[in-house]
């Protein structure tokens, strides 16, 4: 009896648990509570995978040891979930110590591209829209020294066109664009814990071709966990895909 108990229990355990560390970012995504609350949860969500797995460890040896072959795979699944609800929050806090404590990222730190008609949509967030700064560019640059501006072989209206269409197949909300002045505005916005991250894109003549700079910052936070590298990285990377 308590070789099929003790599995069942873990299982469901560990789907609730899953089902915990899923609301601490979409609970904040839908407007049930504030980000420190859903910090919070995400906490709660890994003790309680941490308690799980140790239940499923004691699930896996009692139904081997009866050679109860349905519950241990009921076991195996839920310390496989419980691993997972566990990983997740550890791999978000390594990422917390590993990256710069920024999160106003560009790729020109001397002269970065200003925001204009994203200004209104920063209205009241925590993060000003100005740049933070030297000591800002100093950590960028020991955090990320692989960021800097593209240079591509075609006029800057071209590139301009392609990286309006790289931002919307990365699935930005496009806010402007002037060819005018090379300038494109979006906003990313993450899966999960639904943040609002704004990007300007500004294309410049280059020789016969164009120089590509992009600055992304986050509305909230104190580290952005190495988002708005890791979305720079993936913008210049698919504009030199699409300009190849």
């Amino acid at each position: 009896m308590v070789t099929t108990i003790v599995p069942r229990a873990s299982l469901g355990l560990a789907v609730a648990s899953a089902l915990t560390l899923a609301l601490a970012g979409f609970g904040y995504r839908w407007g049930w509570w504030g980000v420190a609350t859903s910090f919070s949860v995400l906490r709660v969500a890994a003790f309680a995978g941490i308690g799980v797995a140790l239940l499923a460890l004691v699930g896996v040896g009692l139904a081997a040891f009866t050679r109860a072959w349905p519950a241990l795979g009921l076991a195996v699944a839920a310390l496989a979930i419980a691993a997972v609800v566990v990983w997740l929050p550890l791999s978000l806090q390594k990422a917390a110590r590993t990256v710069p404590h920024i999160h106003d990222i560009t790729t020109d730190t001397e002269n970065p591209p200003a925001f204009v008609a994203i200004l209104d949509r920063r209205r009241g967030a925590p993060n000003p829209s100005e740049y933070d700064g030297p000591e800002v560019a100093a950590q960028q640059k020991r955090g990320y020294p692989d960021l800097g501006p593209a240079t591509v072989a075609v006029p800057p209206e071209r590139a301009l066109a392609a990286a309006e269409a790289t931002a919307r197949a990365l699935g930005w909300e496009i806010v402007a664009v002037v060819p005018a002045e090379g300038r494109l505005e979006a906003t990313a916005t993450t899966a999960w814990f639904g943040f609002k991250d704004d990007v300007v894109v500004r294309v410049t003549p280059a020789g016969s071709g164009s120089r590509v700079d992009v600055r992304s910052k986050s509305r909230i936070g104190r580290s952005d966990l190495g988002a708005n590298a890791k979305r720079i990285r993936a913008f210049l990377a698919g504009l030199r895909g699409r300009l190849a």
